[in-house]
């Protein structure tokens, strides 16, 4: 028999993709899917994305420096230096993607069997990258009580030993939302420096932050020079997640020096997704002040419409565009399944993502789902009446059956 590698088949399946069968499914028998369950943006890719296609002067589509093209790392360190943290170009290395940025950054720094430490519910390809290096995630559990705050940084050091690596964290978070202060990323890099570990920080959610919030990055604190990478992106930012365009950010060059080598190895990241994401860059202010605003107003109708719901909860959420919500179900990928085989109202029904695989403890997320709000508000509404009214009938469901 032919075989395949251990790691094909701990890969973990996507809770973000696992469902989409079962969607395509509905959606051939005539159901209109509301999909919550994946961060695709529905606001314009700006038009100066595509306008940079039109003006470029390419007679042929060659291969791009392996670094990324000048301009486009020009611009993305001028977009550092207006937010106040002053890079230079080579400290910059731009990838297919943040997911191969941190495909990347894991497979530099982790020998097989070394560990990351995350703090759950966390981004669920996290686990996958990892595994996919031969490396292994190590959890720190914050829960839906404490709004997903950062767990205290003593449970962070216990899980600290001769296998740990780096922490990751995503800030703002996905899935959760949660926007981490100043104080605790400054108690994080100094565990940190004090372990000698990378402390790796995926910001590709910095612009969307509500309520007068602050975003604070990691490139911010002092000392972290040598330990701290940034991971970002322009998929969220600008609407743009099919350019797969992302970065690695670090003042550690010996660290870019060995992302290089793999940079080499797979040539360039997409060229005509750089001439676009060059151009978006230099947008002003004004167009993440248009698309926060919009993403507050969508925040506001979730978060009203889980309150409406007993037995429902929603944390606050104060960035990114998702919501981890508890559900009043004991299992919601069944709940998530039978949504999309067996429930329609009027003609519609919804797709979430089930909480479980945000988690890497066994046990942990079954009653909850991740919410994306990425839809216009006509449809966010609508999918939220219809998630509500799912649940009724799920619920009499199981009271009828006897279950």
């Amino acid at each position: 028999m032919l075989k395949f590698s251990d790691r094909a088949y701990f890969l973990p399946s996507s809770p973000i993709r696992k469902l989409a069968p079962y969607a395509d499914a509905a959606k051939a028998a005539g159901t209109h899917v509301y999909h919550l369950n994946i961060g695709q943006p529905d606001i314009p890719t700006p038009p100066a994305f595509f306008d940079a296609f039109t003006k470029a002067d390419v007679k042929v589509l060659a291969y791009s420096p392996s670094a990324g093209t000048t301009g486009l790392r020009t611009q993305i360190a001028n977009y550092y230096d207006r937010l106040g943290y002053s890079l230079d170009v080579d400290q910059i290395l731009v990838t297919t993607g943040a997911s191969e940025a941190i495909s990347f950054i894991v497979a530099a720094i982790c020998n097989p069997g070394e560990e990351i430490i995350v703090p759950e519910p966390f981004y669920a390809n996290y686990h996958a990258f990892a595994v996919a290096s031969g490396a292994e995630v190590r959890t720190v559990s914050s829960t839906i009580e404490s709004n997903f705050a950062l767990p205290p940084i003593e449970a962070f050091e216990k899980q600290i030993h001769a296998k740990t690596r780096a922490i990751m964290i995503c800030n703002p978070g996905n899935p959760t939302g949660v926007l981490y202060p100043r104080e605790a990323l400054q108690q994080l890099v100094q565990l940190a420096v004090k372990h000698d570990l990378f402390l790796i920080a995926d910001e590709v959610y910095r612009e969307f932050v509500y309520d007068g919030a602050e975003h604070h990055s990691v490139l911010g604190v002092p000392g972290s020079e040598s330990h701290v990478i940034v991971v970002d992106s322009i998929s969220k930012r600008f609407s743009a997640c099919g350019a797969r365009i992302g970065c690695i950010i670090s003042r550690n060059q010996d660290l870019l020096d060995v992302a290089m080598k793999m940079a080499q190895a797979r040539l360039c990241p997409p060229a005509f997704g750089q001439i676009g994401a060059e151009a978006v860059y230099q947008l002003p202010q004004s167009f993440y002040d248009e698309v926060v605003a919009e993403y507050k107003t969508r925040r506001d109708l979730v978060k009203s419409a889980i309150g409406k719901i007993d037995g429902a909860m929603c944390p606050e959420i104060n960035g990114a565009f998702y919501a981890m919500v508890r559900l009043p179900v004991d299992n919601t990928e069944h709940f998530c399944q039978w949504l999309l085989e067996d429930f329609t109202y009027e003609g519609a029904t919804v797709m979430m993502a089930p909480g479980a695989g945000f988690y890497a403890t066994p046990g942990k997320g079954l009653d909850e789902v991740r919410i994306a709000y990425v839809l216009n508000q006509e449809d966010l509404a609508a999918a939220m009446e219809c998630l509500n009214q799912g649940l009724a009938a799920y619920q009499n469901r199981a009271v009828t059956s006897g279950r």
